[in-house]
C-alpha cells in the first residue's frame, strides 16, 4: 500500500504549496468535461438552461421535437468540449511549470476567460440561470483567479 501511495505522489507536481495540485485537478476535471461534452448533451444543457429565445431551428413549428428547440447543440456542445480540452492542456502545463511566468501567465488567462464567457452569458446574453451547474464554474473560475494573483510571488520570481 506504501508503495502505491508513493507512486501516486511521484505523479504530482513537485513543487509546493497547494495550487499546483489544483491546477492538476481543475486539468483533470478539464479533460473529463472534454469527454462528456463529446459523448452527451445531458451536463453541458444544465449549465446552458436559460430561455430559448434563441432556437436552433429557424422557424420552429408546434410538431419539431424539443429537442432541435434547444440552445446546446451536439456541435455547441463539442466546441465546448474543445474548448474544454485546450483549457485543460494549459492548466497541467502550468501545475507542473508553475515557477514558469508564461505558463502560469497563459493559466491565469484560461480563468479569466472562463471567467468572462461564464459571466456574460449569464449577465449579457442571458443562456446561463445561477444555480449549480453554473455555480460551479464560476466559482472555479474566480476563487482560482483571486488565488493565483495572491500567490504570484511564491511560485514567479
Amino acid at each position: 500500500m506504501a508503495s502505491l501511495i508513493s507512486a501516486i505522489q511521484s505523479l504530482l507536481p513537485q513543487h509546493e504549496g497547494l495550487l499546483p495540485k489544483w491546477l492538476l485537478f481543475v486539468a483533470i476535471t478539464a479533460f473529463g468535461n472534454t469527454i462528456q461534452s463529446y459523448t452527451t448533451l445531458s451536463f453541458t444543457s444544465r449549465v446552458y438552461g436559460g430561455p430559448t429565445s434563441f432556437p436552433t431551428v429557424p422557424n420552429p413549428t408546434p410538431t419539431t421535437p424539443p429537442s432541435l428547440n434547444r440552445q446546446v447543440t451536439p456541435l455547441s456542445s463539442r466546441t465546448f468540449g474543445t474548448w474544454s480540452l485546450i483549457q485543460a492542456f494549459v492548466r497541467l502545463y502550468a501545475a507542473y511549470n508553475i515557477d514558469n511566468p508564461a505558463f502560469y501567465q497563459l493559466a491565469y488567462l484560461t480563468y479569466l476567460v472562463a471567467f468572462g464567457h461564464f459571466m456574460s452569458e449569464w449577465f449579457y446574453f442571458g443562456t446561463c440561470r445561477w444555480g449549480k451547474p453554473l455555480a460551479g464554474p464560476v466559482v472555479v473560475s474566480t476563487g482560482t483567479l483571486v488565488w493565483m494573483l495572491w500567490v504570484w510571488g511564491d511560485y514567479v520570481q
